[in-house]
């Protein structure tokens, strides 16, 4: 907890007095961490918040008019006999053989009606509940009506039940007053395993210093200092101390009045809650730690992560498939016509991998499962270190179980990675469903010297075939020297050819362009895969650990 929210609580506690529908909000702030963290921290460790809002809850439904006192003792620090003593009646027994109290026993100043839900709650027996009340008091206990006073067994009792019972009840109750006498008043099971642990309840403390009878006068000081040193060591500095005997009928007038104080305020079990939600709130900020920003899109650890996806995806091998499916198509549009139909009958790199056939085919639709080849060992291997680096990145910083969270966050929908990654490959615009202009221009072309080459070979096979029937021959014009049909022949077949070695290295060159396209496309929808599946899930982490610091805040503020 922070110097300043321990110098706030420490100005509130001095004031004394809770404020119930802050008490309440602080409740529900609790309860609203323990929705946010849900599914992100073991459960183990939110026990106590989780039995906090529901005894709360409960307390404050039974009744806010009773106050629940109990008195805790070692054996034969004589609190059943201030018990009765407080009565004013023998309702606890009292005995040699120790230990005498072996349930808790009750004594409800008032109607018994009203504490019956709350005792029934506490786990008071009918038997052994009593009322305080007869006509012959007059008006003399109606200054603590409203209290329930225990009387709890023994916390050091030899019984193992009596020890649990002694621990069920204190996390119950609404003010504790420690019973000690002048021979254990030291032991250190007393501070160590109780009185130390309630330093968080200083409010709701009480210590007497019981059978101070048996001190001679002059001893009762410095026994009481000596005591209230040792509180001070277990953090109940402030608590108050006072010495009290059964011997001499006034010798309970000053616990009496102190319980009749803390029945007028009315605030005992406000403030016993309240210390409650201050120690589960500071363990819970032990579990949250400080702020911690979410993974931003520019962090190192993502282009990794996008990397390794895009090698999971195979993408490298579309961009391969891609610059080949460019130079087949464009060598199948700007080759020689006559041989055309060759290349047709290869098939597409394309639609080998269930990406796109040729334009105009029918397979060119695109499918939800593509034939992209599995990844390798190496590249799984990639990918769950980018994984394991994203969620160290994401969770450095944060205490307990979070980067567990950030981890099983980060690998949580894993299983689903292959058929999201084959989807985002098949649903890429590769940029490949139609042909390229260069490629209908230079096809134009090829057509049309070829057609010239036809033209000049038809030309030159009708004059062979009139001189061979012995009929009057064509006279071909000439061009320079070389007879028209030849040129055409020749001219067509050379500029065929010509074209076609022109038209191989453009290709090659906007195939690797085509294949850079369709790679910055390909990286751009596995990105987008890795965030809704990865980054997604680890980021919605983050922002419960914001979101439980900030009603955290809320619960903590007295």
């Amino acid at each position: 907890m922070s110097g300043l929210g321990g110098r706030l609580r420490e100005a509130l506690r001095a004031d004394g007095r809770v404020d119930a529908d802050q008490l309440v909000a602080r409740l529900e702030a609790v309860h609203r961490f323990l929705g946010i963290v849900d599914g992100h921290l073991p459960d183990t460790p939110l026990v106590p918040a989780r039995t906090l809002v529901e005894r709360a809850g409960t307390r404050l439904a039974l009744s806010r008019d009773h106050t629940v006192v109990a008195l805790a003792g070692a054996t034969g620090s004589g609190k059943s006999s201030l018990f009765n003593a407080m009565a004013r009646m023998q309702l606890s027994p009292v005995g040699v053989r120790r230990p005498t109290t072996g349930v808790a026993h009750a004594c409800v100043w008032g109607p018994l009606d009203g504490g019956s839900r709350l005792l029934d709650w506490l786990g008071v027996l009918p038997r052994h509940r009593f009322v305080r009340e007869s006509l012959l008091d007059g008006d003399d206990e109606s200054a603590l009506h409203g209290l329930i006073l225990l009387d709890l067994p023994d916390f050091d009792s030899v019984q193992h039940s009596h020890r649990l019972e002694v621990d069920r009840l204190l996390g119950l109750v609404d003010l504790v007053v420690w019973v000690v006498d002048p021979q254990k008043y030291a032991d250190r099971v007393v501070h160590r395993s109780y009185l130390g642990e309630f330093h968080r309840h200083r409010d709701v403390t009480l210590v007497v210093l019981n059978q101070a009878d048996r001190l001679p006068p002059a001893e009762v000081p410095r026994v009481l200092a000596d005591l209230r040193r040792l509180l001070d060591a277990d953090g109940l500095a402030g608590v108050p101390l006072l010495a009290t005997t059964v011997a001499d009928p006034n010798g309970p007038n000053g616990l009496r009045e102190a319980l009749e104080r803390t029945v007028a305020e009315r605030q005992a079990a406000l403030r016993r809650l309240s210390g409650d939600v201050d120690a589960v709130v500071d363990a819970l900020d032990q579990m949250v730690g400080a702020p911690r920003s979410a993974l931003a899109p520019d962090d190192p650890a993502v282009g990794p992560l996008n990397r390794a996806l895009s090698a999971a995806a195979g993408v490298p091998a579309v961009v391969t498939a891609v610059e080949d499916a460019y130079r087949h198509r464009a060598a199948s549009a700007t080759g020689w016509p006559l041989i055309r139909f060759w290349r047709r009958l290869r098939s597409d790199p394309l639609r080998r991998l269930h990406l796109s056939g040729p334009p105009g085919d029918p397979a060119e639709s695109l499918v939800a499962a593509t034939s992209v080849p599995e990844p390798s060992v190496a590249d799984k291997s990639a990918l769950a270190l980018a994984l394991r680096t994203v969620a160290e990145r994401a969770g450095s910083g944060l205490p307990s179980a979070w980067p567990d969270a950030v981890t099983a966050a980060a690998r949580s929908r894993i299983g689903d990675l292959p058929d999201a990654l084959d989807r985002a490959v098949a649903g890429a615009d590769l940029g490949m469903d139609r042909p390229r202009f260069w490629w209908r221009l230079v096809g134009a072309a090829q057509w049309l010297v070829t057609l010239a080459a036809l033209a000049g070979l038809g030309w030159l096979v009708l004059g062979y075939a009139l001189r061979a029937l012995g009929l009057p021959e064509l006279r071909h014009p000439m061009v320079g020297e070389v007879p028209a049909p030849t040129l055409l022949l020749l001219g067509g077949l050379l500029a065929g050819l010509l074209m076609a070695g022109v038209a191989r290295p453009v290709s090659r060159w906007a195939a690797r362009r085509a294949g850079q396209r369709a790679q910055a496309r390909l990286v751009e929808s596995v990105a987008a895969v890795g965030d809704e599946y990865v980054l997604n899930p680890v980021r919605a982490v983050i922002a419960a650990h914001a979101d439980a610091r900030t009603v955290l805040e809320v619960a903590r503020h007295r």
